[in-house]
């Protein structure tokens, strides 16, 4: 029987660790033989990538931050996860509309009311069938991009910001905890991998 075709999501502040992992869930998957897409946002696309660093990396204010996400998020999805949904494939897509609504909404305290019509018009419906958050205290997260590479425009911000853009990841998933899994990202490697296989297994992916 083939296996149904799945969008799945990895969220968390910078330095929850979650890239690290989304190449073993596409190992699990595609054991069991599913037919597994990696993209990330912003980004995924030649037009999404050249938005993505000039969010990363100029200066401008939380609106023109949203519609440059949102405008890289709707040729994505045209480009890339929607045709390889229909394809039958497993889309794994590190960030996708919860991260707009912690970073811009917590993080910037932009107006959530203007998110959510701009998520309406650009994917509608389409939501992840999983979430996967990795959940860290800000403090540590920091510690760890400290230790990993230089800091783009986001990582440079004060721990008051990443603790609002936690506060923002936290709403999102009390708002649709059918779809996002809290991980406890302070743990271990393994740790974190088994919470996220639990989280597949319950699900019998």
């Amino acid at each position: 029987m083939p296996v149904p075709a799945r969008f799945i999501t990895f969220e968390g502040i910078d330095g929850a660790g979650k890239s690290t992992h989304v190449d073993a869930v596409a190992r699990r998957l595609r054991s069991a033989g599913a037919a597994v897409l990696g993209t990330r946002e912003p980004g995924g696309t030649v037009l999404a990538e050249q938005l993505r660093k000039l969010v990363l990396h100029e200066t401008m204010d939380a609106l023109t931050e949203a519609l440059l996400v949102f405008a890289a998020r709707r040729d994505h999805l045209q480009q890339v996860i929607a045709p390889a949904l229909a394809r039958g494939e497993t889309v794994l897509c590190d960030r996708f509309t919860d991260a707009t609504f912690a970073y811009q909404g917590g993080g910037r305290r932009f107006d959530l009311a203007v998110l959510a019509q701009l998520e309406q018009w650009v994917h509608g419906d389409l939501q992840p069938d999983l979430t996967i958050w990795f959940d860290l205290p800000a403090a540590l997260a920091a510690e760890r991009r400290a230790a990993a590479r230089e800091p783009d425009r986001f990582e440079q911000q004060d721990i008051a910001f990443f603790e609002r853009v936690r506060e923002g990841y936290l709403q999102r998933a009390k708002q649709a905890p059918h779809r996002i899994v809290r991980i406890d990202a302070s743990l271990d490697r393994d740790a974190v991998w088994r919470q996220i296989a639990g989280a597949l297994e319950s699900r019998q992916w």
